[in-house]
């Protein structure tokens, strides 16, 4: 793990314009907790980790697998909207909604309350085998907002990876083919067909072959031509050349594809890129699979990113935002395609287990009746506008600013400047994520406020001015 440089003290950092102070009683109509209200954000009290962090960490490491990856030393101990407090009573400001999963924000009154309410009637029966009806209503309403016409099925799991595994055991039985396409930089989760899906880091396959067969992968959308206007045709050049050389599309049962790329660095395909997708796939029988883990359930401004782009997929995947924290996946797929497989064929003890399902169907209403799309677009089109300005002051560090809603991607000019970005936010006390090779991603939670982003970009500039007079902004 990175060691942190000390964090400033909370006196130094509330003498900056880029804090804001919680409201005594309410946040947008809703009841502040006592532990937060009337308190500046970011507001650190200690150094940053701080004794307990660092406790935690140490029992941490002497106990739990080391595979898991770790950004750096934050120990949350509770959460409200946007804000996280850590276990030495520091306040963060959290940009990554623990990876794009907390899309209500931490503690949302109405999930806590429908997982509260649920919790007291029913924890947990397997809708595997029997009719829960929590698991049909989470699937109706899930289907009644699918970006399919139509009749949509769904099937409910725990995940986005258990949701991918699905989905490809679905392809397959369901057009007899057995080959699937994937892209270079795509995030489709750890487990075996999900991870033979995966091609964002080299290191998620090490050790683990051999893989599941009959995967390929080809380049995705480049975001520098993107960024220039330029004709991007390496996508397609490599599915003409894979078709020519290495299988015929006729064998093939699906591409698989995030409508906006996560990990591999928050990357937004230039205009057309999925029509042209979509109309290949048509030609060839091949059905197209939505991967929006990270990019769905408002994150962009629409309910699902492939919306922007007016394509329909045969196949959608969710998860991460879905139930708000709570562990729920999902793939939803026209309905002749779930047809096609008998009962048995799949299963899940746990998956669309009550206590989930009852989050996200709150969840789902959150974001329709608090109009959180719309404080998508619009803190969205903040956090950009100011990470462009950010860019004009650094124009030697910041290569692109790009994003829809508020998934937002801030690439700089290497790998080392964006871990050293991601670092200094920390130890002011925001939470940010690596994305890609060189990228720091944005992720807040839906309910996000103006004055919250007005803080982040306060610490951003002061984050960045910091990266910009060390080694890793590269050479003057």
């Amino acid at each position: 793990m990175t060691s942190t440089p000390t964090a400033p003290t909370s006196t130094d950092l509330t003498s900056t314009d880029a804090v804001a102070t919680v409201p005594a009683a309410t946040d947008g109509g809703r009841t502040v907790p006592e532990w937060l209200a009337g308190r500046p954000v970011p507001h650190l009290v200690t150094e940053v980790p701080g004794p307990r962090t660092r406790e935690v960490v140490r029992r941490d490491r002497s106990v739990t697998s080391p595979s898991l990856p770790r950004a750096y030393p934050f120990a949350p101990r509770r959460g409200c909207g946007s804000v996280l407090e850590d276990v030495d009573g520091n306040l963060f400001l959290d940009f990554n909604a623990g990876i794009a999963v907390n899309s209500t924000g931490h503690a949302h009154p109405r999930v806590r309350r429908a997982v509260q309410e649920q919790a007291e009637e029913l924890l947990h029966y397997s809708a595997s085998d029997f009719f829960l009806p929590v698991y049909g209503e989470t699937a109706q309403a899930l289907a009644r907002v699918a970006p399919m016409s139509g009749p949509v099925r769904v099937f409910l799991t725990n995940s986005g990876a258990e949701a991918v595994e699905g989905a490809l055991k679905l392809v397959r039985h369901a057009t007899g083919r057995s080959h699937v396409i994937s892209f270079h930089g795509a995030f489709h989760g750890r487990t075996y067909g999900a991870l033979s899906l995966t091609s964002s880091k080299a290191k998620y396959h090490t050790g683990f072959g051999p893989l599941v067969p009959d995967v390929h992968h080809v380049p995705f959308a480049d975001p520098a031509k993107v960024a220039a206007g330029e004709p991007d045709e390496a996508t397609f050049d490599a599915l003409e050349r894979l078709f020519r050389h290495d299988v015929d599309p006729r064998q093939v049962a699906a591409v698989f594809v995030e409508p906006i790329q996560g990990e591999g660095g928050y990357i937004v395909p230039g205009e057309g890129w999925l029509r042209r997708l979509r109309d290949l796939c048509d030609a060839a029988g091949i059905l197209l699979v939505a991967d929006e883990v990270q990019c769905g359930m408002g994150r962009t401004g629409r309910m699902w990113a492939v919306e922007h782009t007016g394509v329909e997929p045969d196949v959608l995947i969710s998860a991460k935002g879905l139930a708000s924290g709570l562990p729920l996946g999902a793939f939803l797929a026209r309905a002749e395609l779930m047809e096609s497989w008998p009962a048995g064929t799949h299963g899940s003890t746990y998956g669309g287990s009550p206590l989930p399902c009852a989050a996200a169907l709150a969840t789902l209403a959150v974001i329709e009746e608090e109009s959180l799309l719309d404080n998508a677009v619009e803190r969205g089109e903040e956090v950009l506008a100011g990470l462009r300005e950010l860019q004009r002051r650094h124009p030697d560090l910041v290569v692109d600013v790009r994003g829809v809603g508020l998934m937002i991607g801030l690439q700089l000019v290497s790998g080392a400047a964006a871990e050293a970005l991601q670092q200094a936010c920390f130890t002011r006390g925001l939470l940010v994520l690596e994305a890609g090779e060189d990228v720091v991603r944005m992720s807040p939670p839906l309910v996000v406020t103006a004055a919250e982003v007005r803080t982040a970009l306060g610490v951003l500039a002061e984050a960045l001015a910091e990266v910009a007079g060390t080694d890793a902004a590269g050479p003057a």
